[in-house]
């Protein structure tokens, strides 16, 4: 009988893993049923030695501010607080959530390849190996900041990749986004809910994400695990996506599933995925196993799951080397992304990396950065009541709103797809004769779109 959850497989997946995975989530229930004493402290969940002291140190909150924090947190606990809760500056990370999206085409390449393959199994080794590759960017605990209404970001000279996101709503929050190279386009409407838990946060990914490969037109299908948020205000911060994640085939019915493992004491099984590619008829064809944060790899198998004789483990996918010590754990491509050198062109001046709050966080500048992000807030606000006093509505520039509701397993999402405009206005911009060099620093941050918009 074919394996159906690789939880169940034997041989490949020891019991051993199993009964550790068990345990680390009984016990992690039994920490978080502690979870409100002020003063808590989790044991690190990567299984390191560091001290209390030296814990302390490297962290961003003074125990004064902690205390207080949780003194205003505490009414919002079992809410969703993706868009009720105005959050000190001290936990960003200078980058907003439109980048964020962006540097999950980082190792795009591995969808080029998913293109270029002609056996459909392999296909789907490749793509759900891009699809695992997006959590390394996912395990930095600083928070990114939400897009303001209208905010956009640019990606181009990533290998023939161009990228294009928006923050097409306000509330709730909504971003979409689309990338294309000469062997598939990407797209992604993403929508966050999330319910507060006192000293932790999980976050659920209401969002459709789809594929379509050139060659043939294949159109692969993503349902991701939720991600938790753990010791937010007390203890190290430290993230996690147990559950499965599904990538469907839908031209074919074939798809992968892969189960993230719970972080268990003492970290065990942290960042570790294994799973299989089936057919159609559900039956497993290719084992994958690996570990989120280090790389994939993968290896033909039996009706039963398990390796087929004379074939071996190969490596499908391993993480670039990152910058040593580096202050918000970016990686060379995160450091891309803020740099105007992936910028194109006449940058649109909605585009994140001109966000003032932004960039006073990275060059260090806090208390600026603080006051900005206010300011930008404010005026978000203020355009929002100028809007509505006019009987006007805030309508996208590079993507429509469909009449499609998607279903997933956490609630509906509206559904935003591509218009074209973009790839039309980047083409124009790029034929043009103008060679004049416009200095990035003389942009002001414009996101403010509704009136131009209406117009049209």
């Amino acid at each position: 009988m074919a394996p159906n959850d690789p939880k169940q497989s034997g041989g490949f997946f020891s019991s051993i893993a199993s009964s550790l995975s068990n345990f680390g989530t009984a016990m992690s229930r039994s920490v978080n049923g502690l979870l409100g004493y002020e003063g808590l402290e989790v044991i690190n969940p990567e299984g390191g030695n560091e001290d209390a002291e030296e814990e302390a140190k490297r962290g961003r909150w003074r125990q004064e501010d902690r205390d207080s924090y949780w003194k205003m947190m505490q009414k919002y606990i079992g809410s969703d607080v993706t868009s009720m809760v105005t959050l000190p500056v001290l936990i960003f990370e200078p980058m907003s959530m439109l980048q964020k999206m962006a540097e999950l085409m980082e190792y795009s390449h591995l969808l080029d390849l998913a293109d270029e393959c002609e056996d459909p199994y392999m296909r789907l080794v490749y793509a759900a190996s891009f699809f695992i590759s997006v959590y390394y960017a996912y395990q930095r605990t600083w928070k990114p900041f939400n897009p303001i209404l209208g905010e956009t970001y640019e990606l181009v000279n990533h290998g023939g990749l161009t990228f294009i996101s928006e923050q097409v709503s306000h509330h709730p929050p909504i971003s979409a986004g689309h990338a294309e190279s000469e062997h598939f386009t990407y797209d992604i409407t993403s929508k966050v809910k999330t319910k507060f838990l006192g000293n932790s946060i999980e976050i659920y990914p209401l969002g459709r994400t789809r594929v379509t490969l050139k060659r043939d037109g294949v159109v692969l299908d993503l349902v991701p695990p939720l991600t938790k948020v753990s010791n937010l205000i007390f203890g190290r911060t430290w993230i996690d996506s147990p559950g499965e994640m599904v990538l469907t085939n839908m031209t074919t019915g074939d798809k992968v599933v892969l189960y993230f493992q719970p972080c268990g004491w003492f970290g065990a099984g942290r960042y570790e995925v294994d799973g299989y590619v089936y057919n159609s008829a559900e039956e497993p064809k290719v084992l994958m196993t690996g570990k989120w944060n280090e790389s994939m790899s993968y290896q033909p198998c039996d009706l039963e799951g398990e390796p087929r004789p004379g074939t071996e483990l190969k490596e499908v996918w391993r993480v670039a080397e990152a910058p040593k010590n580096d202050k918000y754990q970016f990686t060379h491509f995160a450091h891309k992304i803020n740099s105007f050198d992936t910028a194109p062109k006449k940058l649109l001046a909605s585009d994140s990396r001109l966000r003032p709050d932004r960039y006073a966080l990275e060059k260090g500048d806090l208390s600026k950065a603080g006051h900005e992000k206010s300011s930008l807030e404010e005026r978000q606000r203020a355009e929002k009541r100028n809007r509505e006093a006019k009987g006007q509505q805030f309508v996208p520039k590079w993507f429509d709103q469909t009449s499609e509701i998607h279903p997933t397993p956490w609630g509906d999402l509206e559904v935003y797809q591509y218009n074209g405009k973009y790839t039309e206005h980047r083409s124009a911009v790029d034929s043009s004769d103008s060679i004049e060099e416009i200095h990035f620093g003389s942009i002001e941050f414009n996101p403010w779109q509704y009136d131009s918009a209406a117009a049209e």
